[in-house]
């Protein structure tokens, strides 16, 4: 009896133990995530190896990095300084305090300042309008330090204003020394702080960006090419600069547009012009290939409306201050959730873009991005007899609403 027990166990398990093995082996197994990679449970490889010191691809409308290589690696930023430079010409443009035409005299200094140059005559007149032209297009060091005299009144007061400006941007691990990015030891950023400048200018003067697509400028009868080749190959490609010095390696600020999303590639110290162009290349190709930007909310929608107690409104209608993007694979869109965490115990007075709460995007369960939800709108005390009646039922409500104590969070299925 044993025996046969024996035998019939044994004839089980040569059944039974194939079996099994076949359906491990066919059983499709959960991906798990690559270490150093975040991404790759949505099949996006590694970011590529690039020759070069540093690198940062950035989105542009919401500053989220992709990838990275030495982000906050100090460098000599070469003609990339340039890019401080229009940002503070940009400014001055944009509030009226310049204009696109007035006249600027070139100074002997700005004339004989070396290196790249827009050959501009000493004593002459430019236009702003030109001077940018010369300073994006020909990389001219004499065009740069003529807007810098112009906008700072001399050199180091401008100077004096890039590194605060660098600040209040951010930039935590930069600091100029001149506008043009001429060599000298204490001029230096990072690549990471460079993709936060390229995003404010693109962001924050659409109305200026134009001037990064132009191919070529003429200017005292000599032509010359703008120098970020990408510009002729690849027609996403609609900007920044370019810069060079032995001590910087050749670097390059690009920025490219595709459908809705726009990318900005900073890739620093590689070994020649043709390096620099390839592997910011490679850079944006990997972004748009893996990544896409997706609007949760626009500035100024009303996402929610809350009481508001003692205020001339009983309601007020929150919402984002800004465009509000999030950054995600390109398959991974089906997959996010938003939640709004809401202040309720609201009183007035209330002034418009006062926080109140924040919007939480997740990826399945992990949250990849989070903004102020803030009010659209100012909303003043009430009169005496309004403030008198909502300080009562505002007694009461806390009283019947204790469960939920000063917040709520709401819209946990919520797609966006």
């Amino acid at each position: 009896m044993f025996k046969s027990a024996r035998l019939l166990l044994a004839l089980l398990l040569v059944i039974i133990l194939p079996l099994s093995v076949y359906a491990a082996e066919t059983s499709p197994a959960q991906p798990a995530a690559t270490p150093g990679n975040p991404w790759s449970t949505y099949l996006v490889p590694n970011a590529p190896n690039l020759n070069a010191k540093a690198y940062v691809l950035m989105d542009a409308k919401s500053g989220e990095v992709m990838a990275s290589k030495n982000p906050h690696l100090r460098i000599p930023p070469a003609s990339l300084t340039k890019l401080m430079t229009l940002y503070l010409v940009f400014q001055d443009l944009a509030s009226g305090r310049i204009h696109l035409d007035d006249k600027v005299l070139i100074s002997k200094s700005a004339w004989q300042t070396g290196g790249s140059r827009m050959f501009v005559k000493v004593g002459s007149e430019v236009k702003v309008s030109n001077l940018i032209q010369g300073v994006i297009v020909q990389s001219g060091n004499d065009a740069t330090m003529a807007l810098a005299e112009y906008v700072g009144g001399t050199e180091n007061a401008f100077v004096q204003m890039m590194d605060q400006k660098a600040k209040a941007l951010g930039m935590k691990d930069s600091h100029f020394a001149d506008p043009t990015g001429l060599p000298k030891p204490d001029h230096l950023t990072t690549a990471y702080d460079l993709a936060v400048l390229a995003r404010a200018i693109i962001t924050q003067f659409p109305q200026y960006y134009h001037f990064f697509g132009e191919k070529w400028f003429t200017w005292n009868h000599i032509r010359q090419p703008n120098r970020n080749r990408l510009l002729w190959r690849n027609f996403n490609v609609d900007g920044m600069k370019t810069g060079h010095t032995e001590e910087a390696g050749y670097c390059q600020v690009s920025s490219a547009l595709q459908e809705n999303t726009r990318f900005i590639s900073v890739v620093l110290g590689t070994p020649t012009d043709m390096a620099r162009a390839n592997e910011s290349q490679a850079l944006l190709n990997y972004g748009f290939r893996f990544f896409e930007s997706a609007q949760i909310y626009k500035a100024g929608e009303t996402i929610t409306t809350q009481r508001a107690w003692k205020g001339e409104s009983k309601n007020v209608a929150l919402g984002v201050a800004q465009d509000f993007y999030v950054t995600i694979p390109r398959s991974a869109y089906p997959e996010l959730n938003v939640r709004l965490k809401i202040n309720t115990d609201i009183e007035a007075p209330i002034t418009k873009g006062q926080a109140f709460g924040s919007v939480i995007v997740n990826l399945k369960s992990k949250q990849v991005a989070t903004a102020p939800l803030v009010a659209l709108a100012d909303d003043p005390r009430g009169g005496w007899w309004t403030r008198f009646i909502d300080a009562i039922m505002h007694w009461f409500h806390k009283i019947f609403h204790k469960k939920q104590a000063n917040q709520v969070v709401i819209g946990t299925d919520k797609q966006p």
